[in-house]
């Protein structure tokens, strides 16, 4: 089992008071974890507070190189970072390594561009220069989601680090080893107090969001991001958040449904549906409504069972699916609570569902694919946009004035179209809505970690 510490200006602090970690695999301790004090997170925050003045003035090159030096460190530390992170939210080691990967690069990527990211030259009276040059924000809190812990943080920490800000950095609470381990293999290449690390549940994470940082980046659910707002708005913090979805997938007429089918399983079952663009709700053209459901099934029944995070969790999965069918949907596979330890639960299919059905309404975050049939495109259309959501949607479609209609109609930040999941590195988007605000990757972010400052010269006066 983790012990897991704080790393609180460079210096290593054991726990005052802790709480543990169950598994979701078959329920075992997984770690031992700190609940960050009010006392903890003001002395983080001032650490970070007087390290950053140092930091934003080393130079960029040099700032990249800590960067490079710390995904090099996180590369090597590959097979122990995935073992934990696959004990403590279940997704399977090979997968949990992959994300790390991902992390590795993303880490790279913004070493790179850290040392492009400059300002430009106004055009303005040719006796004076005139700049907009970019300069860090300050204090960052990077408070992170369970679902992809490590390729999330590195993409905060990374954007955050390289353009001279410091961080203190919160884990979520459902993998804090995970964050720990992180943090243990980073930390290293940056003076003390650069990176900061406290762990702790809901209590923590308010007192970091309403302490004098600069930003508050935040990745996970709706309620805490909304919560996050409100925190900054009283303390003037920019609030950086990529928050839950409800994300649409359109089957339109004269695809195939076999394929439409496979799409659609990956989108909704792929890691038992934790995933942050997920697909969430279906309408399908009543045209191959019923070979795309019996070929959905078919895939779901081929889905492997995998665990979600925690029982709390699938139980809040499980209730969903029960109002569903209580409501009139229809339960075609799944949606049955395993026997067993661990907190499993099967990929589901539902259909005759409703867009007043939570299932369809609110973001579920589970292996459930909810199906509502539709008449015609432009019903798909109308119905996906009614959410209070907008983070991504997908479209299947062999028309392409459909494919266009889509992506300029559909008011969230990632169209995908004839693909669940896909897209080029650096890509970045604005979530919108319930789904957070301001961009969450790609060069953009760096934009988001920074400030902009007009500058104008003119020599002095002859007469000086």
């Amino acid at each position: 089992m983790h012990e897991v510490q704080q790393l609180v200006g460079g210096v290593w602090v054991p726990a005052t008071a802790s709480f543990e970690v169950v598994g979701p695999h078959d329920g075992s301790r997984v770690s031992a974890v700190p609940e960050a004090s009010a006392a903890d997170v003001a002395a983080a925050v001032k650490a970070a507070r007087d390290a950053q003045p140092g930091w934003a003035a080393t130079a960029p090159a040099a700032r990249a190189a800590a960067l490079r030096a710390a995904a090099d460190a996180l590369d090597q530390g590959t097979d122990e970072l995935a073992r934990t992170m696959s004990a403590e939210m279940g997704k399977p080691v090979d997968g949990a390594a992959e994300s790390v990967a991902a992390g590795v690069g993303t880490l790279r990527q913004y070493a790179e561009l850290g040392q492009l990211h400059g300002g430009r030259a106004l055009a303005g009276d040719p006796g004076a220069v005139d700049l907009m040059v970019h300069q860090p924000r300050g204090v960052v809190a990077a408070v992170t989601p369970w679902n992809d812990p490590v390729a999330v943080s590195c993409g905060l920490l990374g954007a955050a680090l390289v353009t001279g800000n410091t961080v203190v950095y919160k884990p979520s609470e459902r993998a804090p080893a995970t964050g720990w381990l992180l943090t243990r293999l980073l930390a290293p290449h940056f003076p003390p107090a650069v990176l900061s690390m406290l762990s702790g549940g809901g209590t923590a994470g308010a007192a970091l969001a309403g302490a004098e940082v600069d930003v508050v980046a935040h990745v996970g659910a709706t309620a805490t991001g909304r919560a996050i707002a409100l925190a900054t708005a009283r303390t003037g913090a920019k609030a950086l958040l990529e928050n839950g979805g409800s994300d649409p997938l359109i089957v339109d007429a004269g695809v195939d449904p076999a394929w439409a089918a496979q799409q659609a399983a990956v989108g909704a079952f792929a890691n038992s549906g934790q995933i942050c663009v997920a697909v969430e709700r279906l309408y399908v053209h009543r045209d191959v409504a019923r070979p795309f459901l019996d070929a959905l099934v078919a895939a779901a029944e081929r889905f492997p069972i995998g665990p979600l995070v925690d029982r709390r969790h699938r139980d809040a999965v499980h209730a969903q699916v029960s109002a569903a069918a209580a409501a009139g949907a229809g339960v075609l596979t799944g949606g049955v609570i395993p026997d067993g330890p661990g907190a499993h639960y099967p990929p589901t299919v539902l259909a005759g569902c409703t867009d007043d059905m939570a299932v369809v309404a609110e973001e579920t975050f589970g292996p459930v694919a909810p199906v509502v049939v539709v008449d015609s495109f432009d019903e798909a259309l109308t119905r996906a946009r009614r959410s209070a959501y907008g983070l991504a949607a997908t479209v299947l479609t062999g028309s392409m004035s459909h494919a266009q209609r889509a992506w300029r109609e559909l008011p969230v930040g990632t169209v995908k179209v004839n693909a669940a999941f896909g897209g080029a590195p650096g890509g970045a988007a604005h979530p919108r809505r319930g789904s957070g605000q301001g961009f969450g990757y790609g060069p953009e972010l760096l934009d988001e970690m920074t400030v902009t400052k007009v500058v104008h010269l003119e020599a002095p006066s002859t007469g000086w």
